[in-house]
């Protein structure tokens, strides 16, 4: 075994072994950086029963956590200024503590910043309001008074040209009314929001018993709100009022509409000197705003530059503190002890770092390194790359193997793209999908680097999945022999020709063999005969019984491997042979049926075949006899079938029983040789061998497991008939696109109807065949795996192993 590449380790996950370092605590946090460089080992906690505030770097994690937050402030301040990040070409190593206090000041400076733009541009807002106020209520005013005049002027020429007796009376009985006793208005003028405006006028006419005088002016651009800093619609507004009660409901009003109050002199001259002098003082605000945003931005400039630098080394800091207080402080406090797993292959890489940590650490001490031993079950590795890894994800996500258990993702990377492509067998469509996956291929480095969404990133990091189903699809188009449904003579000229020259009955009752065989695949001539689809319906059903029984084969036979790899003799003799008997008892018999009769021609019926085989063994079999003997054999393998049952059932649970008490009966303790011996025994125990032995639960648990499988054995044959239905329903969903939708547009001879024609079919097959098709099969091929293939072998009760690694902290975020 090779010291840096071990062969098949993608097969069974990689050996691993539980190791212990003893490291000097001048030296802990370099060596525990370095260790995150290499992401070979992961930790344990050896603290789990601790909080978090009583380990002993937690002083060290909450400064982490504070630089976070601050560098989170600093991102969305620049997001605010629409600044992005840029790496800074030459970036310069920074201590961590000088980093804490170069933060500090950046996030008083800026926060400084923006609480004086704050309160600058609420009083640039508030100018801004109070200006059109006087603007538009200085109208109001203007010709109010000019109403007012020429009213009067109106009055007193009236007055003049009528008088009459009572003239002398009134003027009297005016010259006598009590100057104290006149009634004064008063007035408020603001801005209200123009959504609240009727209620506003509403809510003072009922608070004042219509004692109020209101006129509002609307203002045509939406202005900025001092308070909330949204743009908003608003109205000027002007009310009259009479005494100071009234006045008291209407501020109380004001403040609950949110309407803000701006004061307003009643000299027209006045008004004027008060516009001029609002409008210089707004312009001088919004230059002082102007240099405070240049100010801002170029520090925001100066953080952006340095940004991904200081985020990844605050990252890796808290990182490196929050896996050392999972390491235990010895009793002499002067050293920190670590346990974790790591690849047996690593242990020269894990020295050589922690020899690399003591020497620039200047430690006198450098690191021990130790294997233990242990009963404990490892985590799962396996060294996967970006085209296996996505094939690995697709099996872990039913469950991780179980510690060096046989990978079914070796498997799958064929068999996977292949029953897709059985289900979507269309070499036009696995064209299209071909182009798009190369499309994604060639952009690989760029769209990496990119945020996608939630659908193209499935679809991106599935990239090397979908381009093995497309490249299957064409092979499977091609033995189908169905362009986007259209057949092709690729391979030479049909087998077939019209028995006259008219070819009126071009099925294959009018049809006469002339020439050889069609070499690769469907003959075309089938395709638009009336014989088309009982022939596809029997080929593509038969079809998909052999590929379902050779794959649940391939299934049982990985879990005799399995069984030699863990030494369990047990599961060879009364799990392995039993099950390979009775699943080609029946299915391997009826999948020989089904090749002799496509090699003999015969005219058999299997359905009648498979039924009496159990309802009447013994009757002769008349025509449907494929070949002399046959009786005798189907009486040997329903015997067989039968036999395997208790034999899968009986034997295996009392082996166990006697194997328990036989390890109970010696010594207790047995001395172990190596890390890997100790691994494979406890594997092969099955958890039966500690504790007590529950004889009853181990039985039921075999007696499901054989019903499981015996059940399983048909409704998993079944179950593989997907194959044929989504074919065929595929198939026809294509035929209908280019019969009802493409032809039927071309038959028209109008352009416009051929080129709407067009597009509808190019919807309908991206959208229904190259969308929901594609997701339809897939889903399948995941369900033929996950339940038909892997539940022969695989447990899946392992945990994956996560190393600490630097390089994952992307992924983490």
């Amino acid at each position: 075994m090779g010291e840096c590449c071990p062969p098949m380790d993608l097969f069974r996950s990689e050996p691993m072994q539980l190791v212990q370092i003893i490291i000097p605590i001048e030296s802990a946090h370099l060596t525990v950086s370095y260790l995150g460089d290499l992401g070979l080992l992961q930790f344990k906690d050896l603290n789990a029963e601790k909080s978090p505030f009583q380990r002993t770097y937690a002083a060290q994690i909450k400064r982490c956590a504070e630089m976070a937050r601050k560098l989170r402030f600093f991102k969305d301040q620049m997001l605010k200024a629409n600044l992005p990040s840029s790496k800074s070409k030459r970036q310069v190593d920074v201590n961590v503590d000088d980093l804490e206090v170069k933060l500090g000041e950046f996030e008083a400076e800026l926060i400084e910043m923006n609480s004086n733009s704050e309160k600058l541009q609420r009083s640039y807002n508030e100018l801004i309001e109070y200006k059109l106020v006087l603007e538009k209520a200085g109208e109001f005013f203007h010709s109010a008074q000019s109403n007012a005049a020429l009213q009067q002027r109106e009055n007193e020429s009236r007055h003049i040209g009528d008088e009459s007796l009572d003239t002398p009376l009134l003027l009297e009985q005016e010259a006598s009314t009590d100057p104290s006793k006149q009634v004064k208005l008063g007035f408020l003028t603001g801005l209200v929001p123009r959504g609240k405006s009727l209620a506003f006028e509403r809510i003072l006419f009922r608070a004042t018993r219509g004692n109020v005088f209101l006129r509002q002016a609307v203002v045509e651009n939406p202005v900025t709100d001092p308070v909330s800093g949204e743009k908003v619609e608003k109205n000027v507004f002007v009310v009259f009022y009479s005494g100071e009660r009234a006045k008291n409901k209407i501020l109380k009003i004001c403040e609950a509409f949110g309407a803000n109050r701006y004061s307003f002199p009643e000299d027209l001259s006045r008004q004027a000197q008060m516009i001029t002098e609002v409008s210089g003082r707004s312009s001088e605000l919004k230059t002082t705003i102007d240099i405070g945003l240049l100010h801002q931005g170029s520090l925001l400039q100066t953080i952006g530059e340095h940004f991904e630098h200081w985020n990844l080394l605050v990252r890796k800091e808290k990182s490196i503190y929050h896996h050392l207080n999972m390491l235990s402080l010895d009793v002499t406090k002067k050293c920190l002890v670590a346990e974790g797993w790591s690849p047996i292959f690593a242990s020269k890489q894990i020295q050589d770092a922690l020899q690399r940590a003591a020497f620039d650490s200047n430690s006198q001490v450098g690191a021990i390194f130790q294997v233990l031993h242990t009963q404990e079950a490892p985590p799962t590795y396996f060294r996967t790359n970006k085209f296996t890894s996505s094939f690995q994800e697709i099996v872990e996500a039913y469950g991780v193997a179980k510690y060096q258990e046989a990978n079914p993702a070796v498997y799958t990377i064929v068999t996977f793209p292949f029953l897709f492509a059985v289900m979507f067998g269309d070499w036009g469509h696995g064209i299209c999908l071909l182009l798009a996956t190369l499309y994604l291929i060639g952009r690989e480095r760029k769209l990496s680097s990119q945020k996608l969404g939630d659908i193209m990133e499935m679809a991106f990091g599935g990239r090397y999945v979908i381009l093995l189903m497309a490249i299957f699809s064409i092979y499977t188009g091609l033995i189908y022999n169905e362009f986007f449904s259209v057949p092709f003579e690729l391979f030479g000229s049909s087998a077939y020709a019209c028995r006259d020259l008219s070819c009126r009955d071009s099925t294959t009752a009018g049809l006469i063999k002339v020439r050889p065989t069609y070499p690769f695949g469907l003959d075309p001539v089938w395709h638009g005969s009336r014989s088309e689809l009982p022939f596809l319906n029997s080929l593509k059903m038969k079809m998909s019984i052999l590929i379902g029984v050779v794959q649940m084969n391939l299934g049982i036979i990985i879990s005799y491997f399995n069984a030699r790899f863990f030494r369990s003799g047990v599961n060879v003799w009364f799990q392995f042979i039993p099950q390979i008997i009775f699943l080609n008892s029946l299915f391997g018999y009826l999948s020989v049926l089904i090749v002799m009769k496509w090699w003999t021609g015969s005219k058999a019926d299997l359905y009648h075949v498979m039924i009496y085989m159990f309802l009447s063994p013994t009757d002769e079999l008349g025509e449907n006899q494929l070949f002399s003997g046959q009786r005798t054999v189907q009486l040997v393998l329903l015997l067989l079938a039968f036999v395997s049952v208790p034999w899968m059932l009986f034997p295996k649970p009392f082996i166990l029983k006697k194997q328990h008490q036989d390890r109970h009966q010696g010594q207790s303790y047995a001395l172990l040789e190596n890390t890997e011996e100790s691994l494979q025994v406890n594997s092969n125990h099955d958890a039966h061998g500690h504790g007590e032995f529950e004889f009853s639960e181990v039985f039921v648990h075999q007696m499901i497991h054989t019903i499981e499988f015996v059940l399983g054995a048909v409704s998993n044959t079944a179950s593989y008939l997907r194959l044929w239905a989504l074919s065929l329903a595929h198939s026809e969903l294509s035929s209908v696109f280019y019969d009802k939708v493409l032809l039927l547009a071309w038959g028209f001879n109008n352009v416009i109807i051929l080129i709407v024609g067009i597009i509808v079919f190019i919807c309908a097959t991206v959208g229904v065949l190259l969308l929901m098709e594609t997701l339809s099969a897939f889903l399948h091929a995941l369900r033929l795996h996950w339940v038909e293939f892997q539940n022969k072998f695989y447990e899946g009760d392992g945990y994956k192993f996560y190393p600490f690694s630097f390089a994952l902290l992307d992924d983490e975020e």
